[in-house]
């Protein structure tokens, strides 16, 4: 599928707003980078649509606006005009597009300030945001088991979410249920529990859908990290080299070994 405008814009916007996940895209396979721009490119408008003002009505609407958008998208019916929405209208399941309504409503725990109530609120948030969209995309390029790409996609969100924690915290945000060391390590086992899970199920996700697992590419290194350095969560000192980094994205692209 060729590029058009609204795919070039949703492309970079994600080369910009998610550098990550545009070198996930760009490691995957020529024919499967539309979609996934277009699913990276939603989940930064997503993302960001609970930050877009101090009003909390008014960023309330933004996340509905989105919630919309999914709900038509689901039905399979006439999708609003935008540069997001009409390309990803066009290539994503529109039966995973379901997960958009979880999403949204997990979004609205960003509007405001308060703590997550418990554990099982807390893994509801990854689960809907990391989870939903990389079975979105899962779903939307080929054959797999949604419960391999649900733990999979809980060590990638939780990783990504543990180094968001210091700009969350100058937010004003109360983003860990327990922020203690000991919280932390236990949190990051957790998500290496998860990650062990998701492998041992890898025969479930068939080569084309793997390539909507490479954004979790860092998850084991940063869990593990968290898991000996627990201080580096605060320091906001999580991640590889850039040169380790591009090695073990393209290990992964390249051999599908994740």
């Amino acid at each position: 599928m060729q590029f058009d405008d609204d795919l070039i814009a949703c492309a970079e916007a994600v080369q910009k707003g998610d550098p990550d996940r545009f070198l996930a895209a760009m490691a995957a396979p020529v024919e499967a980078r539309p979609l996934l721009f277009a699913l990276y490119a939603f989940n930064i408008e997503m993302s960001r649509a609970p930050w877009a003002s101090q009003e909390s009505m008014i960023a309330e609407m933004r996340v509905q606006w989105w919630r919309d958008v999914g709900a038509e998208i689901a039905s399979g019916g006439q999708v609003r005009r935008h540069y997001v929405a009409t390309p990803l209208a066009r290539l994503v399941n529109h039966e995973a597009a379901q997960m958009i309504d979880a999403m949204a409503e997990a979004r609205r725990w960003d509007i405001y300030r308060d703590p997550f109530e418990d554990e099982a609120a807390f893994d509801t948030y990854i689960d809907a945001t990391s989870g939903g969209l990389m079975w979105m995309a899962a779903a939307s390029l080929g054959p797999a088991d949604e419960g391999v790409v649900r733990d999979y996609a809980y060590a990638a969100g939780l990783a990504a979410y543990l180094r968001a924690i210091p700009e969350l915290e100058a937010q004003k945000r109360v983003p860990l249920l327990d922020g203690t060391n000991a919280g932390l390590i236990q949190l990051a086992e957790r998500g290496l529990d998860r990650l062990a899970a998701a492998r041992r199920g890898r025969q479930a996700i068939s080569s084309a859908a793997s390539s909507a697992l490479l954004p979790g590419w860092q998850a084991g290194a940063i869990l593990r990290q968290v898991r000996a350095e627990p201080a580096r969560v605060a320091a906001g000192a999580l991640g590889r080299s850039e040169f380790r980094r591009r090695v073990s994205l393209m290990w992964q692209a390249g051999t599908g070994h994740w």
